[in-house]
């Protein structure tokens, strides 16, 4: 606890309550969920790079994406760390500032990536005659670099305006991680301004890389609809099957944590959405476009196949 004349230069992060034996499961379970998240998307990385068959804007794509999944669970050390260990957990200033900035840059670049790929499947279906021509190498790598360049940009002023504030409430953060709400809590400052910017940009972030997505989708589901036939159909939604996965849960959790007028909501409402965001999704990502991708499965066999020989009897 602190006075109320200062401001903390390190944060207690409480973590998850319950008994160190329900601490060790939750380690068991999150530890699995890390390595499998870690090992499944630097496999699509590699995979990406070194297949000639995956050298198409799709699949470019697809690795930024991967790597931001892996920049994602950056927080994920962290709390095992804090699972492992008996009480709270300190943080230093530094790198709570650290932590929650690529945290939210990476998460508002995912934003922009997903939907860059939206238009991208949008192209892909409704004008395929085109395609090579508007989605070339130079446009892609103009697309991932403004992605990049978005996201960190743009979080620059949300950390800073919280870090402007003066924590004299407590060191004692409710979380497993530096979370924006929490952090807001310990204040003495009024943060009500503050929080409804924050609102509004959230809302301008979200809702503006939603806005493609929703009409590319709403193009390429009126075109499939008039192919005609049954397998024609499937073959061009297995196309867009996995990324429309994705933006669903990538989305849905995403927006019920930051899009809200109270950024200072219930702490345990806040740990769940963010286990959704930083340990689910990114888990979920190798296997949303592996095994719904042919191609990639085509890729991921043959490299095990030249890596174990004895894997082809």
């Amino acid at each position: 606890m602190m006075n109320n004349l200062s401001s903390a230069t390190e944060f207690c992060l409480l973590g998850f309550p319950g008994s160190q034996e329900l601490h060790h499961s939750l380690f068991a379970v999150f530890f699995v969920f890390y390595s499998v998240t870690l090992m499944g998307n630097t496999v699509i990385i590699v995979i990406v790079c070194v297949d000639k068959r995956l050298h198409s804007p799709m699949y470019f794509f697809l690795g930024h994406l991967s790597a931001l999944e892996i920049v994602t669970i950056i927080i994920v050390p962290v709390m095992l760390w804090g699972l492992l260990l008996p009480g709270m957990q300190t943080i230093s200033l530094a790198a709570c500032v650290t932590q929650l900035f690529l945290y939210l840059a990476v998460g508002t670049t995912e934003f922009a990536l997903l939907g860059a790929m939206a238009v991208d499947r949008y192209v892909a279906v409704c004008n395929p005659l085109r395609y090579n021509i508007i989605m070339n190498s130079r446009t892609c790598i103009w697309v991932v670099t403004v992605s990049w360049m978005f996201g960190f940009l743009s979080e620059i002023w949300p950390v800073y305006a919280t870090f402007q504030f003066t924590f004299c409430k407590s060191n004692v953060l409710d979380h497993f991680f530096c979370d924006r709400g929490q952090l807001l809590k310990l204040s003495c400052d009024d943060t009500l301004f503050a929080e409804f910017v924050l609102f509004l940009m959230a809302i301008v972030i979200i809702i503006g890389s939603l806005a493609p997505t929703i009409i590319s989708y709403t193009y390429i589901i009126s075109t499939i609809l008039k192919i005609p036939t049954a397998s024609g159909r499937r073959k061009a939604f297995s196309t867009c099957a996995s990324h429309f996965t994705f933006v669903v849960i990538g989305y849905g959790s995403c927006l019920f944590l930051f899009v809200k007028p109270k950024q200072t909501q219930a702490a345990e409402y806040n740990k769940i959405v963010s286990l959704l965001i930083s340990v689910l999704t990114p888990f979920l990502n190798p296997f949303i476009f592996t095994l719904r991708n042919d191609k990639v499965k085509e890729a991921l066999q043959d490299q095990m196949n030249r890596c174990c020989p004895l894997l082809k009897d």
